[in-house]
Order: structure tokens, then sequence, then C-alpha cells
């Protein structure tokens, strides 16, 4: 073997034990300061109490406090926008949001960030089922019957979700172009005020989050008639799912963790270990399950590919639907 040949090899060997080495060495000494996990909604809403759950693990494992800094504004991109540009170090986490992840970017090409560039996902959290809601009035028992009606009454039935661009008017654009039928979208500026007028009876529909719609069903002033997850919920067993009706469809929120792009992939397995072991205690997903979510998991691969998946089925959705997309 020749002299040059040699070199090239042990100068292979060296960069690898150096990469080895500071791989090694990222994952014993991390965490060795707080740690800041951005929250995109602000303090009291769903987001707020999953995001301190995990900080309230994550610190307990690591032995570092972990500060939820909430972050609201603009559909959740100025918290997305925030994450993508910390620095990639593990010390700046993202409670990534699905509305941030794939919705708002099939819908508006503005965005200061790439949901799939500029983030290295750790892990999947939590489902956020969606309830489809109907007035009293609403002759409809099923979310087929109240497509059904909707293509009966063209344009009559008015469908009230909480926002443009939000999850709830890209399910209603899927109900008029995949299901046939014709509801009249009511945008609001949330799901407080949407509610409201529902149960009003100036809308006669809606969609939005199990723990937003479930308080006014309790006490039957508006009807349930079907949950958007991709199967029946634990904790409504005997509400049908619109996959029942429309195989393959869910419209669930969902959260996961993300970090910066280029973040040490050491310290990505070291996050993702520690959300898997919080959401496989018991206690913890009965946590979760407290505040109207479904415990997800993940490994970082996964939560990548479940972005791409959600970003390309919303943004067909659009397209479909011959919305306008913002800056589009």
């Amino acid at each position: 073997m020749s002299a040059h040949s040699m070199l090239t090899i042990v100068s292979a060997g060296l960069a690898l034990l150096a990469t080895t080495g500071a791989n090694y060495a990222a994952d014993i000494t991390y965490p060795v300061k707080p740690i800041r996990l951005i929250v995109p909604f602000p303090p009291g809403g769903s987001a707020d109490p999953l995001a301190r759950l995990f900080g309230a693990w994550l610190s307990d494992k690591f032995g570092v406090p972990v500060v939820a800094d909430n972050r609201p504004g603009a559909g959740t991109a100025i918290a997305h926008t925030l994450g993508a540009r910390a620095a990639p170090d593990g010390y700046t986490l993202l409670l990534a949001a699905g509305s941030g992840m794939s919705t708002n970017p099939a819908f508006s090409s503005k965005l200061d960030y790439d949901p799939v560039k500029d983030f290295s996902p750790v892990g999947l959290a939590a489902y956020v089922p969606q309830l489809f809601v109907v007035h009293p009035s609403v002759a409809a028992k099923t979310i087929n019957e109240l497509v059904g009606l909707a293509k009966a009454q063209p344009g009559k039935i008015n469908f009230g979700t909480p926002g443009i661009g939000t999850v709830g008017h890209l399910t209603v654009a899927f109900l008029n172009t995949t299901g046939g039928a014709m509801f009249t979208h009511v945008p609001y500026k949330g799901a407080g005020p949407a509610v409201i007028d529902l149960v009003a009876g100036r809308i006669q529909a809606f969609v939005g989050s199990v723990t937003g719609t479930q308080p006014q069903v309790s006490a039957g002033r508006i009807r349930a008639i079907a949950v958007g997850h991709v199967q029946r919920l634990r904790s409504m067993p005997e509400m049908p799912a619109v996959a029942e009706f429309f195989p393959g469809f869910s419209n669930d929120g969902w959260y996961g963790i993300v970090a910066p792009a280029g973040t040490p992939a050491p310290i990505i397995n070291k996050l993702n270990a520690e959300m898997k072991r919080a959401l496989a205690n018991a206690e913890f997903s009965r946590h979760v399950e407290s505040i109207g979510m479904e415990p997800a998991s993940s490994t970082p691969e996964e939560l990548r590919e479940w972005i791409r998946s959600e970003l390309a089925r919303w943004t067909k959705v659009v397209r479909d639907a011959g919305i306008q997309a913002q800056g589009g």
C-alpha cells in the first residue's frame, strides 16, 4: 500500500473518530443550561398546558429549567419563524402546531420559514381531534346526512370555522369538493364567536376542537355528529368518525416538538427518547387526554414524513377547491 493511500485511510479514520467523539460529547453533556420552549399560542389555551407538561417532564429528567415562551400571533407564524431562526444548539425548541406546519403553508406563500427545510423534527406529541357539531334545528344526525342536506340545499347551510386558512376552512373545502356538498363557508376570528353564533342559530354547522365545543354539546345547546380523528376517540366511543363515511379522512390538529434545522442528531435523539418515555407513562398520557388531546408518539424521521404528507394533503385540498393562496 502506498504512503498516500495509508495517509488517506488514517485521515478518514481520524475524521470519523472526531465526529463520533463530538456526537458522544453532545449526547452526554446536553443540556447544561435552561431550555426555551416556544409556544405558538397565548397562555390558557390547549397548547400551553401541553407545552408545560412536556417542559416539566424534560426539566425533571434533565435537571435544567424548561421555560415556556408564549409567542402567539399571525396564525402561529410568529412562533414558527422564531423557532426556525434560533441557534441549532438544542436550547431553543418549538411546540410546532399542525396549522403552522401544514395548513398555513398550504394556504400561504408569504411565510418566512419552510416547514420541511427549516426544522429538525424531534417527535410527535399529540393529536387535537376536531368535533363536527350542528344547531339542534338541523335534521342531520351524521356527517353523511349533513353533506346530503348541503347537496339538496345548495348554499343554504352556513358552516362556520375558526377562520380563513384554518383546518376548519380546509375541511369545508374538502367536503365541498370531494364530498360534493355546497356549504357556505363562514369564517370567524376564532372558535369562540363561531360557537356563540351556532348556539344562537345564526350558522347551522361548525367544526372545531373537542375542548372548545364539548361544553355546549354537554349542555344540549348544540349536537355533535362526528369526530375528525382517523378513528373513534377513546373518550367518545359512541361518536362516529368522519372516516367511516369518507374513508381515510382526518382533520386533526396536532402538536410536535421540533428544533431548528442543523441541531445535532444526538441532541434530537436524546430529546425524542424522553418524549417517548413521557408518552408511555400512564399518568402523563392521562394528563394529555384531560386537555382534550390524543397522545401521539413518533421517531424524528416519522415526524418529518408526517409534516411532508400533511403539507401535501392540504396543499391538494387548497388547489382542488380553487382557493387563492395568500401571496400566490
